[in-house]
This record gives C-alpha cells, structure tokens and sequence, in this order.
C-alpha cells in the first residue's frame, strides 16, 4: 500500500476525483483550499488580490498494483494544463491499523 499526495490548483478537483474512480482508488481525503506555491515554477495560490488562485490538497491510500496507472493519469492532466499546477507524492506505508 501506498500513500499519495496530490497537491493541486482548485479547479482540477472534480478531475481528480475522476481519476481516481477510473483508477478503481475508492478512498480519498480532501484538504479544501490550501495555500502554497511551487519550488519549481508556477503562479503561488494565495487566495489574495495579487495572488487570487487557490490550490487544494488530497491524500489517498492506494494499493501498491494502482500507484503506476494513477500517477500517469495525474501526470496527463498536469501536461494538459500546465499553468495550473500539479504535484503528486508517494509515500510507502509500513503499517495501518
């Protein structure tokens, strides 16, 4: 089992819950609106007057045998839109009760 990580701009939410339903990934948590900026390059997600943009956040456990196709899906949508920002982290889990 895997832990991933989807930091991503407000607007690609209902596609991400999408993604994860055609990648048979049946659990989620959603952080609503998140703060942040990319260490990369990208616009920051202040939710300010300069800065208008929000992101969100969300944190799925997923079978090791789904982590592949998932991050290839998050990874097309994040080619298809780039401006708005997408990052994916896996984490392996060691443990659940």
């Amino acid at each position: 089992m895997q832990a991933i990580f989807i930091s991503y701009d407000q607007a690609h939410h209902q596609e991400i819950i999408e993604i994860l339903d055609k990648s048979n990934c049946r659990g989620f948590t959603a952080f609503g609106n998140v703060q942040g900026r990319g260490s990369l390059k990208g616009e920051p997600h202040y939710g300010s007057h300069a800065w208008p943009s929000l992101a969100q956040a969300m944190l799925t456990f997923v079978a090791d045998d789904r982590v592949e196709l998932l991050l290839t899906r998050l990874k097309a949508l994040d080619e298809e839109k780039p401006r708005l920002g997408l990052r994916a982290f896996v984490w392996p889990i060691t443990a659940t009760i």
